[in-house]
C-alpha cells in the first residue's frame, strides 16, 4: 500500500522549482553583495547613470535581500500560502534591485531579472490539483 503525502503539505513541481531558484539565487545575491562591499574595484561602473548609489550601499542591499530571499525559498518547500505571497513580493523586489544594478553588472542583472520572472510565474501558476 502506497503512502501519500497530504496535498496541502506537499509542494507542487512549480513551487519546488521556484523554491530552488530562490534558495540558489539568494545565496548568489549574498555573494554578489559581499563582493561589492569588500572591494569596490571589482564592479564596473558607467558614468552619468541616473541611479547613482555607492557600490557598498548596493552591496548591503543585495546581502540583506539575498538572505531574506534564501529564507523565503526554504519556506516555500513547506508550500505555505504566505511563503508563496512572500516569494512573489521578494522576486519583484529583486527585479527592481537588479534593474538599478544594471550599470554595474548588466549581463548578470538581466539574467537575475529573467530568473525572477520565472519565479513569479511558477508561484502564480500554483499547485495543480488532481481528482485521483
Amino acid at each position: 500500500m502506497a503512502t501519500h503525502t497530504h496535498p496541502a503539505t506537499r509542494s507542487s513541481g512549480w513551487t519546488t522549482f521556484a523554491a530552488v531558484l530562490m534558495t540558489v539565487g539568494g545565496v548568489l545575491a549574498v555573494f554578489q553583495g559581499i563582493a561589492a562591499i569588500a572591494k569596490d574595484d571589482v564592479i564596473v561602473e558607467t558614468r552619468n547613470y541616473s541611479f547613482s548609489w555607492s557600490t557598498t550601499g548596493w552591496g548591503w542591499i543585495h546581502v540583506i535581500l539575498g538572505a531574506v530571499i534564501f529564507l523565503a525559498g526554504l519556506a516555500l518547500f513547506t508550500n505555505a500560502l504566505w511563503a508563496r505571497f512572500l516569494g512573489v513580493l521578494l522576486a519583484g523586489l529583486s527585479m527592481l534591485a537588479n534593474f538599478v544594478w544594471l550599470p554595474h553588472y548588466p549581463l548578470w542583472s538581466i539574467v537575475v531579472i529573467a530568473v525572477d520572472i520565472a519565479i513569479i510565474w511558477a508561484l502564480c501558476a500554483g499547485p495543480q490539483r488532481s481528482d485521483r
